[in-house]
């Protein structure tokens, strides 16, 4: 950090301040109006991170709206079960998330007085370093700085750092003691959210808007115009993975599937079956393609051909424990993976699947 900060404006205590209140002021007046800033709580500064973690702040609004009214405090929540809150939670994608949340809410409604350090919100599920500091930080005022991908390209355009990350986690790691420095003692909850902010609305991957940014006068290659070419991250290929999908319908009943020994927490969350369950007996040339789907779970990129079986037999009746048949009703009360509920209300429209109410 000390090497970054050579020759640099901010290494002085008197420009880190006009620094600071330029970014404060400019956020006064340009933040965004979020539900989460408007007569904020602690529950809501808790809900919003974690749902902001790995999703978009359009994506999340009206989960979060959607979520405060059903959930409004730490007990309503801990109080549901955990089939309600993955249903709220349904479309927003990495379940572990909804499931953390909900065990922490459990912790929580018990508290007299909440932790209010980041070594304690640290133990917490689901709770790393960047959720403790904005945390402790927007709702406890403490002086702890976040360091998320935002932070990650402001401080590498501000000081032009030329070192090639490995990943995002690293560079957040190695620039954290970076952004503590440059936090705002008086209102560190609001400086966090104003470098975020930047990140978010001016500081863009591509086309940045530098001639429009408080930072400007600070921003070592926004002043020389490459701030592109930062920040630098080594760029990994996703792996690829083809996974055959079953679209099986008996009686407006549509075949379901969730792992209930899911190493990715996807437990409870149904999909298209990509195993038949041994009683289902077909012939191989009695099979429709109905098209190959594609989405990205974290490093991997899925192709998903979905195969519709249109000639069958069942040999027990008796389903395993993994498995249901889901009608219009049950397919709209069951959590279902985002992508999965797209295709099947997809499909059933372009087949006219007369899936039945009452199943």
């Amino acid at each position: 950090m000390n090497n970054l900060l050579t020759k640099h404006a901010l290494e002085q205590s008197s420009k880190k301040q006009i620094f600071q209140k330029k970014l404060l002021d400019w956020y006064d007046l340009q933040k965004r109006e979020l539900p989460w800033r408007t007569n904020p709580t602690l529950y809501k500064t808790v809900v919003s991170e974690f749902m902001l973690q790995q999703t978009r702040v359009s994506t999340a609004l009206p989960y979060f709206k959607t979520w405060i009214k059903k959930f409004p405090d730490f007990i309503t929540l801990a109080l549901a079960s955990e089939e309600e809150v993955l249903k709220a939670w349904e479309g927003l994608g990495y379940y572990s998330r909804a499931r953390n949340l909900h065990k922490l809410a459990g912790i929580a409604s018990s508290w007299e007085t909440p932790p209010e350090t980041v070594k304690e919100w640290m133990t917490l599920p689901g709770v790393g370093p960047y959720i403790s500091a904005a945390v402790t930080s927007i709702a406890l005022g403490q002086k702890e700085a976040v360091c998320d991908g935002n932070l990650v390209r402001v401080l590498s355009r501000i000081f032009a750092i030329n070192e090639v990350f490995k990943d995002g986690a690293t560079a957040q790691k190695k620039l954290q003691p970076l952004a503590q420095h440059l936090i705002d003692h008086i209102r560190p909850g609001d400086y966090n959210q104003s470098m975020m902010e930047l990140g978010a609305t001016v500081c863009h991957r591509q086309s940045p808007l530098c001639l429009t940014c408080p930072a400007l006068s600070f921003c070592t290659s926004g002043q020389t115009g490459n701030a592109e070419d930062f920040p630098k991250i080594q760029k990994k290929k996703n792996k690829k993975k083809s996974v055959l999908r079953y679209w099986v319908e008996k009686k407006g009943a549509l075949l379901l599937y969730t792992d209930l020994n899911s190493k990715i927490k996807l437990s409870g969350i149904y999909e298209l079956p990509h195993l038949l369950p041994k009683s289902i007996k077909y012939v191989p040339t009695d099979v429709e393609n109905l098209g190959i789907r594609k989405r990205t779970i974290g490093n991997v990129d899925h192709e998903e051909e979905i195969l519709r079986i249109t000639q069958f037999r069942i040999e027990n009746t008796n389903l395993a424990g993994d498995y249901l048949w889901a009608g219009k009703k049950k397919l709209k009360e069951l959590t279902l993976s985002g992508p999965h509920r797209k295709w099947i209300e997809e499909i059933t429209r372009n087949l006219g699947s007369p899936m039945k109410e009452n199943k």
